[in-house]
């Protein structure tokens, strides 16, 4: 059983004005983070247990019997899980009826700056600042991947002692968290324990820099896929760009099982309409990044024309463009095609094709 403790945390973003929900991950710098979660949800693996930071709406030990559908956000480089949750409760609130049904609970992937800023406990659960975004085992306590952390919360999600009446649960990320989501959605173990228990599972993918691709192809530049051709790259088709040398979560398992299975899965990728600046400051400009595309438009349209070249009668997935939308989690979420994705409330008038 995962059990919960309160920790103190600084409190002054709590209050900041709500301006600070169009946060956009702009910043390159690297600074601790200004919150931590003010809930701890052990984790617990073969390999070890460690304390994973989150904001939770409910109380994940008590039933609760009038909760229909869990939402999971999951927050950008910056670490970010307070503007996140407060994003999440305000498209919470938005959604009305659905909204008072909703659990949500947004995690949060803390590196080591964070842990010795705050002074926190040896037991809380770090990465380094990029490794939790592919999935990469946890520097300290244990080597606990960021996956296993969102298994152990699927988990909890999928008691029906605890939610008898959960129907849905919508893992959201947007930026490095649609990083998060992409890749947990193509080789994540949580959903199997719910679907068991009779509750479906979506993915939302919001503007992330990179995609998995399954084979050595990307876009060309006249159209259509190839194996990559521009600027030297011999890394570019390594995870989490590609399938070669996936992190231990991975185990054994053959990409090309996995593949079929991803494409069986819900997703939506969320890509907005005025995310299209090649310079913008924390846009993946590997090389590996820049083979997806110049921009995150431009990327994620052409990752889902990929998945609908490989699946032509098979791909569970869907795009839309949030028109006039940038690099903005916020107001993805909140927009009315984020809206439609989340809490299947109206429809979303602009998908890609």
């Amino acid at each position: 059983m995962q059990t919960f403790q309160k920790i103190i945390v600084a409190t002054a973003l709590l209050l900041a004005p709500i301006t600070m929900l169009a946060q956009n991950e702009s910043s390159p710098k690297q600074v601790p983070v200004s919150v931590v979660a003010d809930h701890m949800m052990r984790i617990t693996t073969p390999k070890g247990t460690g304390m994973l930071p989150l904001y939770v709406s409910r109380d994940l030990s008590k039933p609760q019997p009038d909760i229909t559908r869990a939402l999971l956000v999951f927050h950008g480089r910056l670490r970010n899980a307070d503007v996140y949750n407060a994003s999440g409760q305000k498209a919470v609130a938005t959604a009305g009826a659905e909204g008072k049904t909703t659990i949500l609970i947004t995690p949060q992937f803390l590196d080591q700056m964070d842990v010795d800023a705050f002074h926190l406990k040896n037991d809380v659960l770090r990465w380094t600042q990029e490794g939790w975004m592919g999935g990469e085992d946890a520097i300290a306590p244990a080597p606990i991947s960021s996956f296993e952390a969102i298994d152990g919360i699927l988990l909890q999600l999928a008691n029906r002692t605890i939610f008898p009446n959960l129907k849905e649960v919508v893992l959201a990320g947007h930026s490095a968290g649609g990083q998060v989501m992409q890749r947990y959605a193509v080789v994540g173990r949580g959903e199997a324990a719910l679907t068991k228990a009779g509750v479906h599972v979506h993915y939302v993918v919001a503007n992330p820099s990179s995609y998995v691709y399954f084979s050595p192809d990307r876009p060309l530049a006249g159209g259509g896929f190839g194996p990559y051709k521009g600027p030297s790259c011999k890394g570019y088709n390594n995870w989490k760009y590609g399938v070669i040398d996936p992190p231990p979560y991975v185990g054994n398992a053959s990409f090309a099982d996995i593949e079929a299975t991803y494409a069986k899965r819900d997703v939506t990728y969320l890509l907005g309409g005025a995310d299209t600046d090649p310079n913008h400051p924390v846009l993946d400009k590997s090389c590996s990044g820049e083979a997806e595309g110049p921009y995150r438009l431009a990327r994620g349209t052409s990752y889902y024309h990929y998945m609908l070249a490989r699946h032509p009668d098979g791909l569970n997935q869907k795009a839309w463009e949030v028109p006039g939308v940038g690099h903005d989690g916020d107001k993805m979420f909140n927009s009315s095609c984020g809206l439609a994705a989340i809490f299947n409330i109206g429809t979303c008038t602009t998908p890609i094709k």
